[in-house]
């Protein structure tokens, strides 16, 4: 069980307006487009203070080959006997009522928990998220990256089992909690953003067709679905730059500055599964710099300045992987 490093009483009277309740949330997944499914869950259910009430964990069988096993280390054998999403959609669903859901990336997460209760034909009870990335950044935390294990190191929370579900929730747990306590003393207001629940669910053609079932095994490397790192060329034209609050589209060209709390190759791969083209540097040419300190003093955040290329943060790209509009035609 969590230790509690909250205080009883605060001498600080806790903001009126904060939430009453939150679920602390980690899912692991098999990528991150817009079909991938869900294999592990967790929750931490936190009172208005941050104090655990409850913890839960469970496996997914996603149908489908269970993704990059070298994060997750969820084999199809692990998954094989595992319930589906459907089975434990009610039991999920009481663990997040009533609370903010509150993750490490949290679009991501409720990107995926709101496409698999669309898929079950169901609609998840959660209103609000909340970002532990963006709280970091309200409270101006001296983090090196946006990493969970530096949010972690910093508040000298160990991490036991990095990728784990389970363990994941209960170090943003943990984590969570001074940082709320932070915010409540400094009087500042949480960035809760709304989430807006799926009413209907096509997985379509946004990636190559998988089968139904876990036990699949791509042939792409060594047994997994990894492509080779020597990707081969964009089979798209370069439609040009990204439109801040507009859609991708395929073609364009797409570089990362800097540290991602999803594994970058992961990120790297769905760019070009979506038909994205990764590039290694920021030209004239550079539709997107995706980056999550815009201010950095790097070479490419210098350049996409010059250009004046658009630039986004992880959760934002990862938001748009899930609707990238096709090319007009190939190259």
């Amino acid at each position: 069980m969590l230790e509690d490093r909250t205080d009883a009483a605060s001498p600080t009277p806790w903001p009126a307006a904060y939430p009453q309740g939150y679920a602390v949330v980690d899912v692991e997944t098999t990528g991150l487009a817009r079909d991938d499914r869900i294999v592990s869950a967790a929750v931490y259910q936190l009172d208005a203070r941050g104090r655990v009430e409850d913890q839960w964990y469970t496996l997914v069988n996603p149908q489908r080959d269970p993704g990059p096993v070298w994060i997750h280390g969820l084999t199809s054998e692990v998954l094989a006997d595992a319930p589906l999403f459907p089975e434990i959609a009610e039991e999920f669903a009481k663990r997040l009522d009533g609370r903010v859901l509150v993750a490490h990336n949290a679009a991501f997460d409720w990107s995926m928990i709101a496409r698999e209760y669309a898929r079950a034909r169901a609609t998840a009870p959660v209103r609000q998220r909340l970002c532990t990335i963006a709280l970091s950044k309200e409270l101006r935390l001296p983090l090196p990256n946006h990493k969970l294990e530096s949010l972690a190191a910093h508040y000298g929370v160990v991490q036991q089992r990095a990728h784990h579900a389970l363990d994941d929730a209960r170090v943003l747990a943990e984590a969570f909690r001074p940082s709320l306590r932070l915010a409540a003393e400094a009087g500042i207001r949480l960035p809760l953003l709304a989430c807006q629940p799926l009413t209907e669910w096509s997985d379509g053609p946004a990636a190559p067709a998988r089968p139904a079932r876990v036990g699949y095994q791509p042939s792409y490397r060594s047994g997994t679905w990894r492509p080779s790192r020597k990707r081969p060329a964009c089979p798209y034209p370069n439609p040009g730059r990204y439109a801040p609050g507009g859609q991708l589209t395929q073609g364009m060209r797409v570089a990362f500055s800097g540290d991602t709390s999803v594994d970058r190759e992961l990120l790297e791969d769905r760019a070009v599964e979506a038909g994205l083209h990764v590039a290694t540097s920021v030209s004239r040419l550079t539709s997107l710099l995706v980056t999550n300190d815009p201010e950095a003093p790097t070479s490419k955040t210098a350049k996409a300045r010059s250009f004046g290329t658009p630039v986004v943060d992880e959760a934002a790209f990862i938001q748009l992987l899930s609707h990238v509009t096709p090319a007009t035609k190939e190259a």
